[in-house]
């Protein structure tokens, strides 16, 4: 196999239509340097936003050159210049705001995690059923560079049958920046792990079976776990490891993804958390069994996963709109990542190993 037939196809796609007018619902952090960064980057049209702070939608719209800025929930849904409503609010708050833009007509993009209960979750899930429209969740971690490479190669079969997939990490992560979590009685797996999670149901599908562990570091503020080991058991005899660490206060830190087939193997790093939220480009290679060891093929891949990918999860739900598809982070595709991060605690609250089938 030459270079060229694994060189990685990994830039988003946009569809032909781009112009639906897109209303934001909660103007904090990950909406200014994420979301709003990637939508201008594609020149896409946000029309409105509104956030129980007027002030943070007042700056906000300010910042990014949004024309409307609206003083109430209700105003936004009603505005018929907005035809897709991106929601960007902690995950308790999610359905009720879902369920009212669903009933306003407006195809949604949800904020991860998708609920704050597996039970809300399928109520979204629902709700986006009954009313006839589009409903996605912004994993947009499938769109970062790295892994959006791993995934098509995979695909494509480079690397053969997959045995063995790791996600690990050793961040000193300051989670102050998010006062809410540090009182969240769930954290580490539900609002980060979230993220490579649902990267490995998108590159592997759902697992058998979910094993995991959850500590914290001596002396932390904050509330929940911050250490985190959770192994991914597949049918095929594939394991995936997701193994996190916070609290490295260390200067080792590292980001890296390693996948295993029986033909090759795709490892890589996921630049972001290096120096996050700045972060740097991913590193990518592959290596074929067949080649000499020395011989990895190196890419160099662009963008960083804020904001870059960002793009990718709008993208797929504009191209679902148009088409009558399904977006790639569907509401009912992400109940299933909603499924592993259930199973996961309550692996780790009963000490055993979880089937995702009995998360429903």
């Amino acid at each position: 196999m030459t270079t060229h037939a694994i060189e990685p196809d990994y830039l988003p796609t946009l569809p032909a239509k781009t112009d639906y007018g897109i209303g934001i619902i909660g103007c904090g952090g990950i909406v200014n340097y994420g979301h709003l960064i990637a939508y201008r980057n594609h020149n896409l049209n946000v029309v409105a936003c509104y956030d129980a702070n007027p002030d943070a939608a007042r700056k906000t719209a300010a910042a990014h050159h949004i024309p409307t800025v609206h003083t109430s929930l209700e105003a936004l849904l009603a505005d018929p210049a907005v035809q897709i409503v991106d929601i960007a609010v902690q995950p308790q708050h999610q359905r009720g705001i879902a369920e009212q833009a669903f009933a306003a007509g407006k195809h949604v993009l949800c904020q991860k995690p998708l609920a704050d209960t597996f039970a809300n979750a399928n109520a979204i899930v629902q709700a986006a059923e009954r009313a006839g429209l589009k409903a996605a969740v912004n994993q947009q971690m499938r769109w970062s560079a790295g892994i959006a490479a791993a995934r098509d190669l995979i695909n494509k079969g480079v690397i053969g049958q997959p045995t063995d997939a790791q996600i690990q990490i050793a961040a000193n992560s300051d989670w102050s920046l998010w006062p809410w979590l540090m009182v969240s009685p769930r954290l580490e797996i539900a609002f980060h792990s979230i993220h490579y999670l649902d990267t490995l149901r998108a590159l592997f599908g759902n697992p058998a079976w979910v094993t995991s562990r959850h500590s914290k570091y001596p002396g932390q503020a904050e509330a929940a776990e911050t250490k985190t080991i959770t192994v991914l058991d597949y049918a095929t005899g594939l394991q995936a490891l997701v193994a996190v660490n916070h609290a490295d206060k260390s200067p080792d830190h590292y980001a890296t993804f390693r996948f295993l087939g029986t033909v090759g193997i795709i490892k890589g790093t996921i630049g972001l958390m290096y120096n996050y939220p700045n972060g740097r480009p991913d590193t990518f290679e592959v290596h074929l069994h067949s080649e000499p060891a020395e011989q990895w093929h190196t890419f160099d891949l662009k963008g960083v996963w804020i904001p870059d990918a960002f793009i990718g999860p709008m993208a797929s739900l504009m191209d679902a709109i148009q088409n009558d598809g399904e977006p790639d982070t569907s509401v009912a595709d992400n109940l299933n990542t909603i499924r592993v991060v259930e199973a996961a605690y309550v692996s780790a609250a009963e000490n055993r190993s979880v089937r995702l089938e009995e998360i429903s």
